[in-house]
């Protein structure tokens, strides 16, 4: 409640469009987002201001900035004189378990979601290993332990080829430890990729990723213009795109796999949740996701 107070003093007046500051703020965790230094600077000063008030002061060793630019790469810590602050720069930072960094990219994330999910394989092996332990035990295991951790946040991700295959590489070495290999002519050799698929019904990490993508598509479909998160959603940048191959948008790609579905009139379907509930379910199995 006294955070609530002190970040309320903020001024924050305008709309995303022409506002010089956002604040973003969950529990203790902090993240104000800026377009230009002097902006910064003096967010800075009305939040110290504010917390030195109710006895509260910034964590210098906590507090880190980060700058997004295509022009400018060279790293320069924030030194706030008038303020008796100086502010690390780096080039990515945690904020609420997800990977934030200055390109836009998404890969280190995904590389670091893998190593997480990979240390929890590590940890449950010996039931993964155990004779005792059914397939479906072991799966529903790896399915409710193991997965969500890697897909935490997935629902916003866009993903590349080439984390799409990173994402299946870890996931198809857990199913062959889960269903082992295959006797064949007196010999044994591991299964395929297509035989793994048609084990798990198609339910595999990128269709469930998809999944993910279109139930908070959905919800989002289905908010109130008043929203923060729909306000967002539908707001459009005052500027032009970059020359060149753009990159994916998060809602080129829901359209993407909406049109690979098939799926006719998704305007009116996305409204009805009984509706997209099946069609989340639908696109879990969805053959040819991967």
């Amino acid at each position: 409640m006294v955070i609530d107070t002190v970040l309320s003093q903020l001024d924050l007046r305008g709309n995303i469009s022409t506002r010089l500051k956002q604040l973003m703020a969950y529990a203790d965790d902090i993240l104000i987002s800026v377009r230009t230094k002097g902006a910064l600077i003096e967010a800075l000063h009305q939040l110290k201001s504010s917390s030195i008030e109710v006895g509260l002061r910034i964590n210098e060793e906590k507090t880190k900035y980060l700058k997004c630019s295509k022009k400018d790469t060279n790293k320069e810590d924030l030194n706030c004189s008038n303020l008796n602050l100086s502010i690390e720069q780096v080039h990515h930072y945690k904020y609420l378990g997800s990977t934030i960094n200055d390109n836009n990219s998404i890969e280190e994330e995904i590389k670091e979601r893998i190593a997480l999910g990979t240390k929890a394989y590590y940890a449950s092996l010996k039931f993964f290993k155990s004779k005792l332990v059914t397939k479906n035990s072991k799966l529903k295991l790896y399915r409710l332990v193991i997965r969500p951790i890697v897909t935490y946040a997935s629902e916003t991700w866009v993903l590349k080829d080439s984390s799409i295959q990173k994402l299946l590489v870890f996931e198809r070495k857990i199913l062959r430890k889960i269903f082992g290999p295959t006797r064949e002519n007196q010999l044994w050799r591991i299964k395929t990729n297509d035989e793994l698929d048609k084990l798990i019904k198609h339910y595999n990490i990128i269709n469930y990723i998809k999944a993910q993508r279109l139930s908070w598509f959905g919800h989002v479909q289905r908010m109130p213009a008043s929203s923060t998160v729909k306000k967002i959603f539908k707001w459009t940048p005052l500027t032009t795109r970059s020359k060149g191959r753009p990159k994916q948008r998060w809602e080129d790609i829901i359209i993407q796999d909406i049109r690979q579905m098939n799926i006719k009139n998704w305007t009116a379907c996305v409204q009805d949740r009984a509706t997209w509930k099946n069609i989340v379910e639908k696109a879990k199995t969805f053959k040819g996701g991967s």
